[in-house]
Parts: C-alpha cells; sequence; structure tokens
C-alpha cells in the first residue's frame, strides 16, 4: 500500500469526505485523486499536516506500522490532545538524572506487578 493509499484510507476510517479533509489540510482533492489512481504519494511538505489531521505518527504514515509494533524504533510521538500522556513527558523531561532513574525504577516495578495480576 502507497502512503497516499493509507491515507485516503485514514480519511475513511475516520468518517471523514475527502472534501472535509481537504478543507482542514488545504490539500486539493486532484492531488488526493492522484494518490489513487496513479499511485502517488504526498508531498514531505504535507506530511506533517496529514499526521496532525488524521492524528497518527510519522512512522505509521510512512511505513504501515505501529510505533508500539516496531521492534527498533528510535523514537515515540506524543500528540497534545494526549493530556495526561503529554504532560507527563513534559514533566519527566524536567526532571534531574537521579530523578528520572526513580521515576523508570517506579514503572519497572508496576509493570512487574501487572504481570503477576
Amino acid at each position: 500500500m502507497t502512503i497516499g493509499e493509507r491515507v485516503l484510507e485514514l480519511i475513511h476510517d475516520r468518517g471523514m469526505t475527502q472534501k472535509e479533509f481537504s478543507e482542514i489540510t488545504g490539500i486539493p482533492q486532484s492531488t488526493m485523486s492522484s494518490w489513487k489512481g496513479k499511485k502517488q504519494n504526498p508531498g514531505m511538505d504535507k506530511l506533517q499536516v496529514i499526521c496532525d489531521v488524521l492524528k497518527i505518527d510519522p512512522y505509521y504514515l510512512v511505513s504501515g506500522t505501529k510505533v508500539n509494533e516496531a521492534v527498533n524504533a528510535d523514537y515515540i510521538l506524543v500528540y497534545r490532545d494526549n493530556k495526561e500522556e503529554y504532560d507527563l513527558m513534559v514533566e519527566y523531561r524536567k526532571l534531574n538524572e537521579d530523578n528520572k532513574k526513580r521515576i523508570e525504577g517506579y514503572i519497572q516495578a508496576l509493570m512487574e506487578m501487572q504481570l503477576k495480576d
């Protein structure tokens, strides 16, 4: 599946029309038609707006694989509208190294407890 085809599928999955998507992103419907008919892909300059509107990470858009399914992903993407997770990451990054290690220890202990349940 091409990136363009994946975008069209995601638009449909989100219950959007191509017209609505076009109005939100500024990407002409004729461009979207070429993604399917001519098997073309969106330009690099459009990838971030597509990801933002469809609420997907760029890794998934390009590869078709969710980051948590990827074995060697180098990054994760946290959207601001997932407030709790986003705020947690922002605050974690403010911590000094000792406190980051403590948080990581808590997470490890919680994961071990969860496995026992």
